[in-house]
């Protein structure tokens, strides 16, 4: 089954689109949580190498066993395999291994920068019109992001390192979205999306091979449970979502929701992770939310007569 077809077809009355994001955004976001709490008792590259050939060979023999038929060239098949090393081993990779010294919170915020390179480098290579409606949300994004990062820094301490790395991790995210609009890869999505996890996973296997060792893992109902959600919630659902807001929104729009990840991260970390947060981070989300719907609403056609 294809995600692209099953989801762009509209029924009267019914516009699945808000409640993709919702649930992209609540996905997307839980991820940090679930990330933090696997790579307390498991070795980044291990934990996602497990995840990533996991959540391919599942998509893959899943889509087998109904005998999906394969709707991809072997560019689409190697378009997917380059994204899949930049969205999965390189993003989730470096992001991992800074969860390792940060916290949740901080790397959820770095990562929601996102959308203010994506609009400007889909402004360069993919023709995007950065209005001044687009710009004034990118500025009220960032500025909405940028206070919460003030005031988490201000109230406690982030290793530089754990800070790099997910600076680095951002940038490969980055790449891969401007990426993804530009070679324009065609066919399912869910196949894409098992091609990426799988390429992912091999890309990652003799780094966490000689990088890491099994004898780290600390055997654990939370850690059972983290993975899962990252295999199933993570790389099957949530990117099948993200690549589907990208083909349906833009560049640009489709990574303005990024913004609304910092608050929600926050707010899963304090739950379950214990995180400390307070009023004062959660005015941030005043901009960040005027800044979406900024950068998303839609220009008004001019109305046509019969």
């Amino acid at each position: 089954m294809s995600l692209a077809p099953s989801v762009a077809v509209s029924r009267p009355g019914f516009n699945p689109l808000p409640f993709l994001i919702a649930l992209f955004c609540l996905l997307w976001s839980y991820a940090f949580i679930a990330g933090k709490i696997g790579v307390t008792d498991c070795p980044p590259l291990i934990l996602l190498t497990a995840r990533f050939l996991l959540a391919g060979i599942l998509i893959l023999g899943f889509l087998a066993l109904r005998s999906e038929a394969w709707q991809l060239s072997w560019r689409d098949v190697a378009v997917y395999s380059v994204l899949g090393v930049a969205n999965n081993s390189l993003y989730l990779g470096l992001g991992y291994t800074g969860l390792k010294t940060v916290s949740a919170g901080i790397g959820g915020l770095i990562v929601s920068a996102n959308p203010v390179f994506t609009a400007v480098l889909a402004a360069l290579f993919l023709g995007e019109v950065l209005t001044w409606r687009k710009v004034a949300g990118l500025v009220l994004g960032v500025v909405g992001v940028a206070f919460i990062v003030w005031h988490r820094i201000s109230v406690g301490t982030e290793h530089v390192e754990g800070i790099v790395f997910t600076l680095a991790s951002l940038a490969s995210i980055v790449t891969g979205t401007i990426l993804f609009k530009l070679l324009a890869p065609k066919g399912s999505l869910w196949i894409g999306n098992g091609i990426q996890n799988l390429a992912g996973g091999l890309a990652l296997l003799p780094f966490a091979y000689s990088l890491s060792s099994v004898s780290e893992i600390v055997p654990s109902a939370r850690l059972l449970g983290a993975f899962v959600f990252l295999v199933f919630g993570g790389s099957i659902l949530a990117y099948a979502l993200w690549f589907h807001l990208l083909k349906v929104c833009g560049a640009t729009a489709a990574s303005a929701y990024h913004f609304v990840m910092p608050p929600l991260s926050m707010v899963f970390a304090f739950l379950v992770l214990g995180e400390h947060v307070e009023s004062r981070d959660l005015l941030g989300i005043i901009p960040v939310a005027l800044g979406i719907y900024l950068v998303t609403r839609p220009t008004a056609a001019p109305a046509s007569r019969a």
